[in-house]
């Protein structure tokens, strides 16, 4: 990696983890130059605006996500098998950054452009490919009732994974490993053992 490349990718990484830790309303373009080691100028001539830095960060993120469909295309796999490797793969991925993620869900102004990028993949692309899952598994043809299920599994899943410092720190609940909820939903839900 050159230098050029090499400094974008530290900024992008702080930026991350400022992110992560101070939320993006407490974040500041000379906050991120400082813990970084470089300068506002720098900053700014890579990403142009504090708007756009963010941007770049959770589209690097969210393409994590994205990743995690990959699994459902893999046809030398049973579907049971790939739906429950999707899960964990996904849930890995809420796993790094629930609170990060949290703030994404419920911020209220303007969606960040990789936001919007990602909700669009998850229309056009992401949701068909659950459901053509749950089809397979489950012979449902009604597409407001697989959306339903999608919906349902992924509740069932990512909320937990998402509340998980809340729910072990504030309230003190002891949550099981993300693959035996996995399990759990699956064997209940679906009847797959």
């Amino acid at each position: 990696m050159d230098k050029s490349n090499e400094t974008k990718e530290i900024i992008l990484q702080t930026a991350l983890e400022m992110i992560k830790q101070e939320g993006f309303e407490k974040i500041t373009i000379r906050k991120i130059a400082v813990r970084s080691n470089t300068n506002v100028s720098l900053v700014n001539y890579y990403f142009g605006s504090k708007d756009k830095l963010i941007s770049e960060v959770i589209r690097i993120m969210l393409s994590g996500f994205q990743e995690s469909f990959d699994v459902l295309e893999d046809l030398s796999l049973p579907s049971e098998q790939r739906l429950k490797l999707f899960l964990l793969h996904y849930v890995r991925r809420v796993e790094q950054y629930p609170e990060l993620l949290s703030r994404i869900i419920t911020m209220d102004t303007g969606l960040f452009a990789s936001q919007r990028e990602y909700g669009e993949f998850m229309r056009i692309i992401g949701f068909d490919k659950v459901k053509s899952l749950l089809m397979e598994l489950t012979n449902e043809q009604d597409q407001g009732l697989l959306m339903m299920m999608v919906m349902q599994i992924f509740g069932a899943v990512f909320m937990p994974a998402l509340m998980r410092p809340t729910l072990e720190a504030g309230a003190g609940v002891e949550m099981k490993p993300a693959e035996r909820q996995i399990d759990l939903l699956l064997e209940r839900y679906l009847n797959i053992h």
